[in-house]
């Protein structure tokens, strides 16, 4: 007897090889593969860069460091790099810690998020990137300070709303599992967040298929859900470690991307495998253990495009 989430497989794997064969020079493009750097800890970005390169990734999704004024990668250092190792920016991962936290109940710390904000979309614009991630409240921070934190996170954001559409930049907002984060833990959450802050300057959703394995019934369902507004889908095995080397159904994420034109536009399938643990942020201040991370990437990328062009080619048939 076929068990449920099987079911909802098949559904998915019949519209892709049904959409494969009706239209199959829209399968001529491939998705667009990144990797965020800031899981890679406390190295030159030169480092990054070669690697990437190496492996024969064209684009980097860059730490958000810009933690202050004086801090962060420079505009002209990166697109310096970027134009040596022939790379583009995805977008940014922005980050968000207690000390800068949208929903804080705590007005400096409010404002300490606004203005993190302001910086990298500054940041993001200057050095070509298509979107800024954004994380209603604090990474590591599970625990509600109260039942107005929805609302004081929309209110946060929507400050700087009409900077995202000024400067182009998508607003792309994360759910996280609820081990990491108070609230907006699912897509349906993400859309509902992003109707409260209500401005056509934040529309756009950043998944991660670590979190949705937690919070999601389906990833695949999930990831057609999240439709149009889904920008960036950042990746990691089940054990949060290098694709291929856990128990995630990558086929159905893959065949679920296709389906929502995921690879016609600007759009990308970013790694981030940042292992266990409930709060990740330690891992940007690690020392770079550079076998380990090469072997994070370059399985990554090989393991990924290896099922993609398996589906692509027939793999599996529509009626299995």
């Amino acid at each position: 007897m076929t068990q449920n989430y099987e079911k909802k497989n098949k559904q998915i794997r019949k519209r892709f090889y049904e959409l494969l064969e009706k239209h199959p020079d829209s399968f001529t493009k491939r998705l667009k593969f990144s990797w965020s750097n800031w899981g890679f800890g406390f190295e030159p970005l030169k480092d990054s860069f070669h690697r990437l390169h190496q492996a024969d990734i064209r684009y980097i999704e860059l730490h958000g460091n810009h933690y202050g004024k004086d801090l962060g990668y420079r505009v002209k250092e990166t697109k310096q790099l970027l134009e040596s190792y022939d790379m583009s920016v995805s977008g940014v991962c922005g980050m968000f810690s207690a000390e800068n936290d949208l929903s804080s109940n705590a007005p400096g710390k409010r404002q300490a998020a606004i203005d993190y904000l302001k910086r990298e979309i500054e940041f993001t614009k200057e050095v070509g990137g298509h979107y800024l991630l954004v994380v209603p409240g604090a990474v590591g921070r599970p625990q509600a300070y109260d039942d107005m934190e929805l609302e004081r996170s929309a209110d946060s954001l929507l400050t700087v709303a009409d900077l995202f559409q000024e400067y182009e930049i998508k607003a792309a907002v994360e759910p996280v599992r609820a081990a990491e984060v108070s609230f907006v833990h699912t897509v349906a959450e993400a859309r509902h967040y992003i109707r409260k802050v209500n401005h056509k300057g934040v529309q756009h959703i950043n998944g991660d298929v670590y979190h949705m394995q937690s919070e999601e019934a389906h990833i695949g369902e999930a990831i057609l859900e999240a439709e149009d507004h889904l920008v960036n889908l950042h990746m990691a095995d089940s054990n949060r470690g290098a694709l291929g080397d856990g128990h995630m159904d990558i086929d159905t994420i893959i065949m679920a991307l296709y389906l929502i034109d995921f690879h016609q536009k600007a759009a990308f399938v970013t790694p981030e495998p940042l292992g266990p643990g409930g709060d990740p942020y330690p891992a940007m201040h690690a020392k770079p253990d550079q076998e380990k991370l090469n072997y994070l990437v370059q399985q990554s990328v090989s393991y990924f495009r290896e099922r993609e062009e398996y589906l692509l080619n027939g793999g599996y048939t529509k009626n299995q």
